[in-house]
């Protein structure tokens, strides 16, 4: 069975809100999904990068541009945006969970492609 999660509507909708709490400090985080864009333009990063609100505050989790290329390359097709965005937000649950909240987190290419397996894109 081949998983792919399409896009569609609006982007800010692709991923829906969502709550995580913190193992560390009990605390609820409420989780927006806003956008996502290619960080090697703006940052100078290797990254695509994606925006959340978390508690209204503005979040920028960054993900390892070459693991999308080596996606293409195992599966002979591009991760679409809104299967970026739940890439995303499956790490910034994690990180939510585990850690105290930052402004920015950087993906790297390993953590990638295990949470695309843990989504079971393909």
């Amino acid at each position: 069975m081949t998983a792919t999660i399409y896009n569609a509507g609006k982007m800010s909708e692709f991923v829906p809100a969502f709550q995580v709490r913190s193992k560390l400090t009990g605390q609820n985080y409420q989780c927006r999904f806003s956008h996502l864009w290619n960080g090697i333009a703006t940052r100078h990063s290797d990254t695509i990068d994606t925006k959340f609100f978390v508690e209204g505050r503005g979040t920028v989790v960054g993900m390892a541009h070459t693991a999308f290329v080596e996606f293409r390359s195992r599966h002979g097709r591009d991760l679409s945006d809104r299967e970026a965005s739940f890439i995303a937000a499956k790490y910034l649950a994690e990180r939510l969970e585990q850690e105290d909240e930052h402004e920015l987190y950087n993906v790297s290419h390993v953590d990638v492609l295990r949470l695309i397996d843990s989504l079971v894109i393909r």
